[in-house]
């Protein structure tokens, strides 16, 4: 396995077959030209087996954070330590970057990936609720939830 960050379109669009919707290559662009915004890809064999992709969050009384912003891994590749190791990887990025933290908010019934962020080092910070506006129609956001 080799993980790495993606620093090229053609690298996002080539792991789309992890997100939940096809990638668009001006969105692709966008996210890449975003500063903050990271995202980083485990390889097996060549092909993109898993990603994470972090957002840093800037605040000014408390500095810079990382959000764990979305973790996939391809059902053939699960259970082998891939989404530990891409959350580590982010976590060594935001570090590296000056962030004073990362945080992921994940559901409380999505027992494997609390037992992976568990397994990568973070601690339970309590429950909470979120809640979502939601803008536009869903064609425009180029999936449906």
């Amino acid at each position: 396995m080799e993980i790495r960050r993606a620093t090229t379109v053609a690298e996002l669009e080539a792991a789309q077959h992890l997100y939940d919707g096809p990638a668009r290559a001006e969105w692709a662009a966008r996210f890449l030209a975003a500063d903050g915004h990271l995202m980083v890809i485990a390889y097996v064999a060549g092909v993109p087996a898993g990603f994470v992709s972090g957002i840093e969050m800037l605040h000014p009384d408390k500095g810079t954070e990382m959000c764990l912003y979305e973790l996939a891994v391809d059902a053939p590749y699960r259970r082998r330590g891939i989404g530990r190791a891409l959350t580590r990887a982010l976590a060594a990025v935001a570090e590296e970057r000056g962030c004073y933290d990362m945080w992921v908010g994940v559901d409380l019934d999505n027992e494997a990936a609390q037992a992976t962020y568990r397994s990568a080092g973070a601690a339970d910070e309590g429950g909470f609720a979120m809640l979502t506006w939601r803008f536009g129609a869903v064609g425009e956001r180029g999936f449906s939830s």
